[in-house]
C-alpha cells in the first residue's frame, strides 16, 4: 500500500524514535503517515537511544485508538448454546462422539486490520483473556477432536496520531513473538489432548491445528497440503486418519482446512477445495473406504457458488463470476442489517461485466484442466447443521447457520463440519441469534474469544459400514510440530491457572 508524504513532513527519519514506557520490548519499528492537507504550526521533536526521552508536540490532541471505549459500557449480552438433537435413525451406532472446527481469531496485523475490530475493547482482543475463554469454551463443550484455523502469532501494537489532517501510525513487533500453538498446547495437553500444527508458507504466520482426545482416539496417518505447491497461493490444509479407541474400532477421515481469504479469488479457492477433496477420497480408500469429515473456514457464504460445489459435487464455473462465487461481498453488517441499502452503480455492473470472463489459466486453477469448465470433486458430502433442523432465529433457508462470524465488516456464515457416507449427526450445537450477536458489537466480546464461532457436531457412524480396516498395520506419522501426550488434568485447576494468568497480564505502560 503506499501513502503520499508532504513534502513538508522532513522530519521524517530513518532511524526509529524509542517511546518511553516500552523500552524493555525488542521491537521493529515502522513509521508512516497519510496527509489530506499540509503539516502546519507543528513540532516533532525526538531523542534516539535507549536512554532518552522523546518528546512531542502537537497542535491537536493525538488520538489512540487502542483507547477504546470504557468496558461494560452497555449490558452484556447472555451468551447461551443450546444442543439441538437430530431425528432418531434406525441403524445408528450407540457410540457417539464430537468435533468441533473452530478459527481462533485469524486476524492478520493489527496495524492492516485494525478497523475490523474497532467496536471491541483492547482487553477482549487480548490474548490471555481470549486463550481463557477459547480453552474454557472448548473444554465445556468436551469435543473428541477439535479442528482449528487462524494466527497463532501475537498481534502487533499500533498507535495513531492526528495533527492537522495527518494521520501518523507506530507500529512494533514484538521479536520475542510465541506461537500460540504451542500456548495452546500447553493447556490442551494437561487436558488429555494430543496436538498437531500445520503452518502456512510464506510469510503470514498462521495456519491449521488440530487436537484429540488420546483415550479416544489415536493417530494412524497425518498428511499435510501446502497449496503453494500447486500454485494455490499459501494456504496449508491437514488431513488425519483416527481410529477410535474401543473394542470395536472405527476409523475415519478427518480434514481440517482454512480457505484463501480474498474474495475475488474465487478460482483459487475452488482450486483448494477440489485438491483437499480428491487428496482425502485417496486416503479414505487406502484405510478400507473410510468416512471423512471436512472441517474449516471455508470464506463462502451459504448461497454462494462454492457452497453449491461442496454440496452438489461440481459446478459449471463459466455460469458464474469467479470475483463472487464465494458470496462475501454482500455481507457487510450494514447490508445485513438493512443500514445501508445497496445501489447500482453503472460503471461498477460495466466494470463487473468486463471482469466476469474467465482465463484459460484461471480455469486451470479452479477446474485442474483449461479445457474443462466443470469443477468436480470426489466426495458426496452434506453439512451437519444444515442436516439438523434449528430455529428461524438461528438458520437460513439452506438450515445453515445466519452467522459464525462478526466483525465491524463481516456478518455471515463461512465455517462448515461437512461429512461423508457412513456417519450422520445426532446433534449439533446451536450457534446465536441475530440480535444477541448485534448486541456484543463485534467478536471477540467479553464472553467469546475470537471473531467466529466454534461449530460442534455430534457423531455416530451408521451400522452396516465396511469394518474391515484393510491394511492392519499402524502408520504412526508424527510430522513436524505434531506432538504426543499421554495423561489428561484437573479442567477446573487448568481453568483457574488460565484466569490468574488473564488478571495478570497487562500491556505495556504506555498504554495505561
Amino acid at each position: 500500500m503506499a501513502f503520499n508524504t508532504p513534502s513538508s513532513a522532513s522530519w521524517l527519519n530513518r532511524n526509529p524514535p524509542v517511546a518511553t514506557g516500552c523500552a524493555s520490548l525488542k521491537r521493529h519499528f515502522f513509521l508512516f503517515s497519510t496527509s489530506s492537507k499540509s503539516i502546519t504550526n507543528t513540532v516533532f521533536s525526538y531523542s534516539y537511544g535507549p536512554t532518552h526521552s522523546t518528546r512531542c508536540s502537537y497542535s491537536r490532541r493525538w488520538l489512540n485508538p487502542l483507547r477504546r471505549k470504557p468496558l461494560d459500557q452497555k449490558p452484556s449480552p447472555e451468551i447461551v448454546r443450546r444442543w439441538i438433537d437430530a431425528d432418531p435413525l434406525p441403524l445408528v451406532s450407540q457410540e457417539r462422539f464430537r468435533i468441533a472446527s473452530y478459527n481462533i481469531l485469524g486476524d492478520k496485523n493489527a496495524f492492516k486490520h485494525i478497523d475490523l475490530y474497532s467496536n471491541v475493547p483492547l482487553q477482549y482482543i487480548k490474548w490471555s483473556h481470549r486463550k481463557r475463554l477459547i480453552c474454557q469454551e472448548l473444554f465445556g463443550l468436551s469435543p473428541d477432536i477439535i479442528c482449528m484455523q487462524g494466527r497463532f502469532l501475537t498481534i502487533s501494537i499500533v498507535l495513531k496520531f492526528e495533527t492537522s489532517g495527518i494521520y501518523v501510525y507506530f507500529c512494533w513487533y514484538c521479536k520475542e513473538e510465541v506461537d500460540r500453538y504451542f500456548d495452546l498446547f500447553n493447556v490442551m495437553e494437561k487436558a488429555g489432548y494430543v496436538g498437531s500444527y500445520k503452518r502456512r508458507t510464506g510469510d503470514n504466520v498462521d495456519g491449521c491445528a488440530m487436537f484429540w482426545k488420546a483415550d479416544s482416539f489415536r493417530l494412524l496417518e497425518e498428511v499435510s497440503i501446502e497449496f503453494k505447491e500447486f500454485g494455490l497461493r499459501d494456504n496449508v490444509a491437514l488431513i488425519s486418519v483416527f481410529e477410535t479407541c474401543r473394542a470395536k474400532s472405527r476409523r475415519l477421515v478427518v480434514c481440517n482446512i482454512h480457505v484463501l481469504y480474498n474474495p475475488n479469488r474465487g478460482e483459487v479457492k475452488l482450486g483448494q477445495i477440489c485438491l483437499l477433496s480428491s487428496r482425502a477420497q485417496l486416503i479414505s480408500e487406502k484405510w478400507g473406504n473410510v468416512p471423512v469429515v471436512l472441517a474449516g473456514d471455508f470464506n463462502c457464504t451459504p448461497k454462494s457458488a462454492i457452497y453449491k460445489f461442496l454440496s452438489s459435487s461440481e459446478l459449471d464455473i463459466k455460469l458464474y463470476n469467479r470475483r463472487e462465487l464465494s458470496g462475501q461481498k454482500t455481507c457487510h453488517p450494514s447490508q445485513v442489517f438493512g443500514v445501508k441499502k445497496e445501489t447500482s452503480n453503472p460503471l461498477a455492473l460495466i466494470d463487473r461485466f468486463l471482469q466476469s470472463g474467465w482465463t484459460d489459466e484461471e480455469i486451470k486453477i479452479a477446474t485442474r484442466n483449461a479445457e474443462r469448465h466443470l469443477a468436480v470433486h470426489p466426495l458426496k458430502l452434506n453439512s451437519s447443521y444444515a442436516s439438523v433442523k434449528g430455529s428461524t432465529k438461528t438458520r437460513d433457508s439452506n438450515g445453515e447457520p445466519l452467522a459464525t462470524s462478526y466483525h465491524s465488516k463481516f456478518f455471515g456464515t463461512v465455517d462448515y463440519l461437512w461429512y461423508s457416507s457412513g456417519l450422520v449427526p445426532t446433534r449439533v450445537l446451536d450457534t446465536l441469534p441475530v440480535d444477541i450477536l448485534r448486541r456484543t458489537g463485534g467478536l471477540p466480546c467479553k464472553k467469546l474469544g475470537s471473531d467466529h464461532l466454534a461449530l460442534v457436531s455430534e457423531f455416530a457412524f451408521l451400522e452396516g459400514t465396511d469394518d474391515n480396516h484393510g491394511n492392519n498395520t499402524t502408520v504412526d506419522n508424527h510430522h513436524g510440530n505434531n506432538t504426543t501426550i499421554s495423561t489428561g488434568g484437573d479442567v477446573h485447576t487448568l481453568l483457574g491457572e488460565l484466569k490468574r494468568e488473564d488478571a495478570n497480564s497487562h500491556w505495556p505502560t504506555l498504554f495505561n
